[in-house]
């Protein structure tokens, strides 16, 4: 007899060895230039049950480039293990070849020149006829949204979200859970929610005053004779990381009590598969898969990591799809007597070259683009440097931004925050009004300037810190260190709270921060109400007119020890 946790363990073997994850079989064509949609969406049907995943689109309707990151530090039980692995190490763990399509999507390396050859991806008409090609294999299978869909782009920010909504209806999404789709407000939130044809999950959502479930917690598909229970948590630190003051009558957490007793219930009721649709962020749920018992499968988000293959944690499958509409990932079950007997998976790259737009989704999403096309489209300026945001510390957008920061607001030191939204700009491109939105816009975009002393900067920096690299995945929260223009500083991501951040100094004069004087600093995304100043699209923007051609020289303002 072979146990259930060792079928589990075979089926993982299985996706790696024989490209079930998607990766042998069209990387070795890819390096012949012969990628075509066939064989992208080739999958070998399985089982009696699929799931289709995507999340953390941030509003990109159309094809964009997005390059992964260079650094992805993993503390304690993390280190060393995916997603904390990057580059050539990431190529050398998942057996990839470099150059490879796969290379080019799963990693930073050679990215440049690898997208000359690979092009763009993503792009929600090419999505669609992703969906739609699984759909017509498996009619019954389970189109599931993992949150940080309304919001990340200039068309999201003018209608409030409702481009995403009308081209999310039109994909066929069948549940979602959310994070930044808070930052609207409760009372857009809910306007929205009122009229969607899919529910909204958020299990760990509870209204502050009475201390109750505000929203559903789960729902349940009866598909190919199979009873699937779908449970959604949303952004556990809500409150925290974004302006509590917009949604004020709910309260988030991680809640994990809450989840076994979801879990139970959904048992009790006869359900045979039990999902978490998830935007904890992946080193959370591996910490809450090791916790909660009876998860079959967690569809991970927040982090954007994209892993080829599922992360096992005892007898629960995590599946990591990306972000910004890169991937989407199918899983194929076999459920029987109640429980997951085995499975397979494939996270299917979305090549905007290769896969044809579904001609219907194509329509609508340039019909929602059509009212702001002029404003779009027009150039701001041109680069020379690659533009991306996306490792636990700063990239080109971010330096190009607290450049902005300092110059325009006139001040000694630029913050910004370590967000994970927002595509790159290719060398030699122009920057489009549309490409300064993907990286800024947001509910609360205003460039504050303010005095701080060295301590308070310290303080800042300790904090922060502390949120990305705490040894207990549970007080991560998922985002990257704020970025700083102007202010250099040591830091040693293996010592405790108030003891990482070393000398920090003044970049314009090479002194250190002293932590008794004050310094003027300005930055953006306050999550304070009230926050007064320029909105930072309009900061970058004047910025960029003014200096024509963008070029960003190495940034090595931050020393990195202990990882």
């Amino acid at each position: 007899m072979i146990s259930r946790r060792e079928f589990l363990q075979a089926s993982v073997a299985a996706s790696a060895i024989w490209g079930a994850s998607g990766i042998g079989n069209w990387s070795r064509l890819a390096a012949q230039q012969a990628l075509t949609q066939d064989q992208l969406l080739q999958f070998d049907d399985f089982g009696n049950v699929t799931l289709i995943h995507i999340t953390d689109i941030h509003a990109q309707l159309k094809p964009i480039w997005f390059r992964e990151p260079e650094i992805n530090i993993g503390v304690g039980d993390a280190h060393g293990k995916p997603p904390h692995v990057t580059g050539a190490d990431f190529i050398k763990m998942f057996n990839l070849t470099k150059g490879s399509p796969e290379a080019y999507a799963l990693t930073h390396d050679d990215f440049t020149a690898l997208g000359k050859t690979y092009g763009k991806m993503g792009g929600m008409d090419r999505v669609a006829t992703v969906v739609k090609s699984i759909r017509a294999a498996r009619p019954d299978s389970i189109l599931l949204d993992g949150g940080d869909t309304w919001h990340g782009s200039m068309t999201s920010l003018l209608t409030k979200g409702q481009d995403m909504v009308n081209v999310m209806n039109k994909l066929g999404v069948e549940a979602m859970t959310s994070h930044w789709e808070w930052t609207y407000g409760t009372e857009r939130v809910k306007e929205i929610v009122d009229a969607l044809p899919f529910p909204f999950l958020g299990a760990n959502i509870f209204d502050s005053e009475w201390d109750e479930p505000a929203f559903e917690p789960y729902k349940i598909f009866e598909k190919g004779g199979v009873k699937v229970g779908v449970i959604g948590q949303a952004f556990p630190y809500m409150p925290i990381a974004n302006p509590k003051w917009m949604f004020p009558e709910y309260s988030f957490g991680i809640r994990q009590e809450r989840m076994q007793e979801m879990v139970d219930e959904l048992r009790a009721k006869g359900v045979d598969l039990v999902v978490c649709l998830s935007h904890n962020g992946f080193d959370v749920d591996q910490k809450m898969a090791a916790q909660v018992q009876g998860i079959d499968v967690i569809l991970t988000g927040h982090t954007h990591d994209a892993i080829p293959e599922p992360v096992l944690v005892g007898q629960t499958i995590l599946i990591a799809s990306g972000s910004n509409g890169k991937f989407v990932s199918r899983v194929d079950l076999d459920v029987r007597d109640g429980r997951m007997m085995g499975f397979r998976h494939k996270l299917i790259p979305i090549f905007a070259d290769v896969i044809t737009p579904d001609a219907e989704m194509a329509a609508l999403i340039d019909g929602e683009r059509e009212p702001f096309k002029a404003q779009l489209e027009e150039e701001i300026g041109t680069t020379e440097s690659l533009l991306y945001r996306r490792g636990n510390f700063n990239g080109t957008w971010d330096d190009l931004i607290c450049d902005a920061v300092r110059s325009e607001r006139d001040a000694q030191i630029a913050m910004s925050p370590g967000v994970r939204w927002g595509p790159s700009v290719m060398p030699g491109e122009a920057i489009t009004r549309e490409a300064i939105h993907n990286a800024t816009s947001m509910t609360y975009g205003q460039v504050y300037r303010t005095e701080m002393t060295g301590e308070t900067i310290n303080t800042i920096l300790e904090d922060v810190a502390d949120n990305l690299f705490n040894s207990d995945p549970y007080y991560q929260q998922g985002g990257d260190m704020v970025r700083v223009g102007g202010l250099g500083y040591h830091i040693d991501v293996s010592k405790p709270i108030g003891k990482r951040i070393s000398n920090m100094t003044l970049l314009a004069t090479g002194e250190g921060i002293d932590a008794s004087k004050s310094y003027t600093v300005a930055g953006w995304a306050s999550v304070n109400e009230g926050t007064e100043g320029p909105q930072i699209w309009d900061v970058l923007e004047s910025h960029i007119r003014k200096i024509g051609t963008v070029k960003i020289t190495p940034n090595t303002s931050v020393v990195v020890t202990g990882a």
